[in-house]
């Protein structure tokens, strides 16, 4: 059986273990578990660690377990948090528990007919507080509770006071989730991100107490993946990056991996992509010999755009970053979709023109010159057109051209390129 700790420790993925653990998965097949609160109908890049632990898990003989969690999600983790979450209704929270399953089963096997099938759960519904308080509560003491840093952090913290009941009971419902997958599927281990290492061993601890001391559960835990700003990628956090093709497309999804630093793509292609460690180490090895190449970002923003999305998604994001960076044509900008167009444009220069007056003909020297300040005159505007150095819609255009509402990409929009790189996009309303 191949060694799931030596993988993940050479991939950067280790961060804390517990005591016993890699000689248990050495010795059988584990079941272990990894929970994630549907706090969003999407998953982002912050979760991919957590998941590719789970991917590397199943691929090492070993059967995963991702919870989806119920109740803990309605309450929301105060691990790493200044402020305290909304809480959910019971709609939102089903809603993205659908869409968060239909993501992950692109990453684990859930329909192999081997025992180390992956499976999803979410068992914790009616379940009263007279219930949680006898059966959880009387185990685990408040002192123990306070001790754990997670608690600590936000009772001494400075960007707001105190921490709700609520949020201090999320220990012992994800406790109470460990133990309950203890009893019912046999689950041994539990995975998660470092800051969840004292909810996990609030679960341990509380399944001795519980069961006897003889019933032993263990803990792993992968490193916190930070931004280049240093910042955790956190659904809270600005600037996130999410699986969902709605909240990020498939090309800003693309970009993002193609344009992160040498260092970090040296990072992330051990954590997010289950290529070998050979062929990891040929592709950083070939990326120092020329970092101008950019291999590693290349290789990096392949492999995970198509684990997430689709080999199709990584054609069209490779195809509309040909737009801006090298040779298109109209056709290429009219299979784009309005979202994809918007990103591809993001920061370029807009002009906005009524459409009334684009219905009667704009002559293209007007069009640019006095309907828009695309050139600061007519005689500049027409100069450049002249030398064929004006295009619209990625067609070159000549002094004869008249622009009407059959130059519209989208219905609203006509993208202008003055020279090799000035990009206008004129909105049309």
């Amino acid at each position: 059986m191949k060694n799931f700790v030596e993988e993940l420790r050479w991939r950067g993925m280790l961060a804390q273990i517990m005591p016993g653990t890699e000689e248990l998965l050495q010795k059988e097949m584990v079941t272990a578990y990894l929970g994630t609160d549907p706090t969003a109908d999407s998953l982002h890049i912050g979760h991919l660690c957590g998941i590719m632990m789970l991917r590397h898990l199943q691929h090492c003989g070993h059967k995963p377990i991702i919870l989806v969690g119920g109740a803990t999600g309605m309450i929301g983790d105060p691990s790493g948090k200044s402020q305290e979450r909304n809480l959910l209704n019971e709609e939102t929270l089903r809603h993205n528990q659908e869409c968060i399953k239909a993501q992950v089963a692109k990453f684990l096997d859930f329909e192999s007919k081997e025992p180390n099938a992956a499976e999803m759960v979410d068992w914790m519904k009616d379940f009263t507080f007279l219930d949680f308080a006898r059966e959880v509560g009387k185990h685990i003491t408040v002192n123990y509770m306070m001790a754990k840093d997670s608690v600590q952090q936000r009772l001494n913290g400075t960007a707001r006071d105190g921490l709700s009941f609520t949020e201090f009971t999320y220990q012992l419902l994800q406790g109470y989730d460990f133990l309950w997958l203890y009893q019912h599927k046999n689950c041994k281990l539990q995975l998660g991100g470092n800051d969840q290492w004292g909810n996990i061993t609030t679960g341990t601890e509380l399944i001795r107490r519980t069961l006897g001391f003889e019933n032993e559960a263990f803990a792993l835990t992968c490193p916190l993946i930070t931004k280049a700003d240093g910042k955790k990628f956190g659904k809270t956090e600005s600037g996130n990056i999410w699986l969902d093709p709605k909240r990020t497309t498939p090309y800003k999804f693309y970009q993002f991996w193609l344009n992160v630093s040498d260092e970090d793509a040296e990072k992330y292609i051990k954590i997010f992509t289950s290529l070998d460690k050979e062929t990891i180490d040929a592709l950083i090895e070939e990326h120092k010999k020329d970092p101008g190449m950019r291999v590693l970002q290349k290789r990096l923003a392949q492999e995970v755009t198509v684990l997430v999305h689709s080999q199709e998604a990584l054609d069209a994001a490779i195809e509309a970053s040909n737009i801006l960076f090298g040779k298109s044509t109209k056709e290429g900008l009219e299979k784009l979709d309005e979202a994809t167009f918007l990103d591809i444009f993001d920061g370029v220069p807009q002009e906005h023109i009524a459409r009334t007056d684009l219905e009667a003909g704009i002559p293209i020297v007007d069009f640019m010159a006095v309907n828009t300040q695309i050139f600061p005159s007519k005689g500049e505007a027409r100069k450049m057109t002249q030398a064929n150095g004006v295009s619209v819609n990625k067609e070159k255009v000549t002094l004869d051209k008249v622009m009407t509402p059959a130059d519209l990409i989208d219905g609203k929009y006509i993208l202008v390129q003055k020279g090799k790189k000035n990009y206008y996009l004129v909105v049309v309303e």
